[in-house]
């Protein structure tokens, strides 16, 4: 069964969140665990492991646990970013086997963003309320060395006050090694020119045997923890992932919450947890698995999925407390879900998005805002949005206040 059928199946799942929490149908090990962690007790990697592992009744139970912490932690509302996705390049010879993104330099479709065209698609988003713009690409060999810098220089010069989330630590283990910098020297650098923020992509599983399956280990997970924990020690907050379903396990998907829980506890510098379900229609990790001869799953279950978005929750409580449902891995239907098994923002509303479309991302774009607050409203929570750093800029109370954002549904030009 594909993921698209399995996503569309989940409001009648045996186990769909909807249903009431009862410890006397859970298994006894799984109603300890929650029982701690509804006591505030930090779960063990060994025990996040059990509840990744859990099926039947135990995953309803896990989702209502973690629905119940996230009201605790945030209250019963849910929330969005108006954000503009931008790719500069497809460009990218890094070669990892689960991206259907990457084009050589003389492909007929390879394409490299001008300065101009990136600032241009900036101001386009903030003429539409957007408050951040996204910036990532492929490794392009032949980019300049202060090619990154340039890119920040363009949209504050076109867009002074558009916050920049930008470049994934693979981005700037590339660019560091380009200019010859130390990474905390080349995060300073983009920092002073207008990098606001840093995607926690590049992630994937930081587990070094899977990894080396996914990326052949061109960005260690020594590495992306080094980068990461540069930015954070330098004032930068960042974003944290996940990407799973592909040839991974729950020992897997424990092992990685509990390293982010751990940097967590250092520097603070996590602004939420986003699980990124793997896409695979056009993936060639499955499509080339034969002859990869590798095990590789066509995405996550529905089980999974909810238990991702859950287990995430009840592990990082009191750690990281934003965890996102990403519509476009989910679709929205399916992201909606997620508000109600320990999400609490769906991400942004994006206008351009063309990674996971590459892998044959099926769910579109974009997401208007009034969808957006339609969608938060229908799983019983109260919608705003926010920006970057989860700063609260506008409420949507009540069903009327759609109204009161057509003003930035307008169609992209």
């Amino acid at each position: 069964m594909n993921s698209q059928v399995r996503h569309s199946q989940i409001a009648n799942h045996p186990t769909a969140i909807n249903a009431s929490l009862d410890l006397v149908a859970v298994s006894k090990p799984i109603a300890t665990i929650l029982q701690r962690a509804l006591c505030g007790e930090e779960i063990t990697e060994q025990e996040g492991t059990a509840l990744f592992s859990s099926s039947g009744n135990d995953v309803a139970a896990i989702a209502q646990c973690a629905d119940i912490i996230r009201q605790r932690t945030v209250g019963d509302s849910a929330s969005f970013v108006i954000t503009r996705n931008i790719n500069f390049t497809n460009i990218c010879y890094m070669g990892c086997k689960f991206c259907g993104f990457s084009k050589g330099k003389n492909d007929t479709d390879a394409q490299l963003l001008s300065m101009q065209e990136i600032a241009k698609r900036a101001q386009q988003a903030w003429d539409r309320g957007a408050t951040e713009v996204c910036i990532q690409g492929g490794l392009h060999p032949d980019l300049p060395a202060d090619h990154y810098r340039k890119i920040l220089q363009s949209i504050k010069k076109q867009v002074p006050q558009m916050h920049i989330h930008a470049f994934s630590p693979f981005e700037i283990m590339f660019g560091a090694k380009n200019s010859n910098m130390s990474y905390k020297d080349f995060i300073a650098d983009l920092m002073e020119h207008g990098l606001g923020s840093m995607p926690g992509t590049a992630a994937e599983i930081l587990d070094v045997e899977i990894r080396k399956q996914l990326t052949r280990d061109k960005l260690t997970t020594a590495q992306w923890v080094e980068i990461i924990s540069a930015a954070h020690q330098l004032g930068l907050p960042t974003t944290s992932t996940i990407m799973y379903g592909h040839i991974d396990a729950p020992h897997h998907w424990a092992a990685h919450i509990a390293l982010l829980r751990e940097m967590q506890k250092q520097h603070r510098g996590f602004t939420e947890f986003v699980p990124l379900g793997f896409v695979h229609y056009e993936s060639p990790l499955y499509t080339d698995r034969k002859k990869l001869k590798l095990n590789v799953r066509p995405g996550p279950t529905a089980d999974e999925n909810i238990l991702m978005h859950a287990v995430s929750r009840i592990m990082l409580n009191g750690w990281i407390d934003n965890i996102q449902a990403s519509w476009v891995k989910l679709g929205p239907n399916y992201a909606q879900q997620m508000l109600r098994a320990g999400a609490n923002d769906l991400g942004g509303t994006l206008m351009d998005e063309t990674i996971t479309r590459s892998s044959g991302g099926i769910h579109g774009e974009e997401i208007l805002p009034a969808d957006m607050v339609t969608m938060i409203q229908n799983s019983g929570l109260s919608a705003y949005r926010r920006d970057t750093l989860y700063t609260k800029l506008q409420s949507y109370p009540d069903r009327q206040s759609v109204n009161l954002i057509a003003s930035c549904s307008g169609a992209l030009t």
